[in-house]
């Protein structure tokens, strides 16, 4: 019989393969330091995986100090129906870039089945859906010399992706591809609207118990695009009681990150990150930030998840 270990090498082999077979432009999608709390952005079969009804808020503002730098905005809230085999989710995310706002609507499902093998194993396939819109206004922006200020847009396009998730209580892996269709950006390098390239995500995370009191978290999130390098996030988080969280993550070649988080009730949480710029461009502004915050409802009767994440 292949034992669980085998199965996780399979999946993250599996998932590296497709995302090295890449060709090597720049990063189009938002990117969050809380991705571990984000999770349904970037996958759509997280949606129902907290059990209960799940909201969460999210406010990045990168690169403080720059005019024009990225504020990204996102809502999330997903639930399981009652058979506990589906969940349904609906996500908001709004990126204001320079002179364009990029707002992605997107509805999601996803489906669960046991693996019996391990008990508590399971396997969620996702599917998500939904309009972006791009809108640019240049009334305000100071171009070079020389350059004719480009006509303000509204664009809208539908969007479309699919994911699987696969976890237990202690560990999760998942491979997604959150838009298939051709979706229009600003591209802030070249001051000029570019087409979405396919984006990538591998995600994983295990939980080490390391006494009755703490839990040991180590994640990574890795993001290939087409015709880019690859992007990954590494994070280490700690929580203590049930209560206080604490980790650092490191983004490669970009930034690393301190990480707070604080239960405030039994369906409250804060959480507020600080990255530190590793490039160039950390002479030049002052950091970045972000706060989220995560309300569950707990059904009469039904002990939230115990799984840290």
């Amino acid at each position: 019989m292949i034992d669980k270990l085998s199965y996780i090498k399979s999946f993250i082999l599996l998932g590296f393969t497709i995302l090295l077979s890449l060709d090597i432009a720049a990063q189009q999608d938002p990117q969050f330091t809380h991705y571990m709390y984000n999770t349904m952005t970037v996958n759509p079969g997280y949606a129902g995986q907290r059990d209960v009804l799940s909201v969460t808020g999210l406010y990045r503002t990168q690169w403080v100090g720059i005019d024009g730098a990225p504020k990204t905005l996102t809502f999330g809230v997903h639930t399981p129906l009652r058979n506990e085999r589906i969940g349904l989710g609906l996500n908001v995310v709004s990126d204001q870039l320079g002179p364009s706002k990029e707002t992605s609507v997107d509805g999601n499902f996803s489906y669960t089945i046991p693996l019996d093998l391990y008990g508590d194993l399971e396997l969620s396939f996702g599917l998500k859906a939904g309009l972006h819109s791009l809108d640019t206004n240049w009334d305000h922006v100071v171009l070079r010399p020389g350059r004719e200020t480009p006509q303000n847009l509204t664009l809208l396009s539908p969007t479309l992706g699919g994911g699987f998730y696969v976890h237990s209580q202690k560990w999760y892996i998942g491979l997604s591809v959150p838009n298939i269709l051709n979706t229009d950006h600003y591209d802030d390098i070249q001051q000029s609207i570019a087409k979405e390239r396919l984006h990538y995500f591998l995600i994983g995370g295990y939980v080490f118990d390391i006494n009755e009191n703490t839990k040991l978290k180590p994640a990574f999130l890795v993001k290939g695009v087409s015709g880019a390098p690859l992007i990954a996030d590494l994070s280490m988080s700690a929580l203590f009681n049930n209560k206080f969280t604490l980790g650092l993550a490191y983004r490669w070649d970009d930034s690393v990150s301190g990480m707070l988080g604080f239960q405030l009730s039994e369906g409250l949480l804060i959480g507020y990150s600080y990255d530190f710029t590793t490039t160039a461009l950390n002479s030049y502004n002052s950091g970045t930030y972000e706060i989220m915050l995560r309300f569950e409802l707990q059904e009469l009767g039904k002990l939230l998840s115990p799984r840290f994440f």
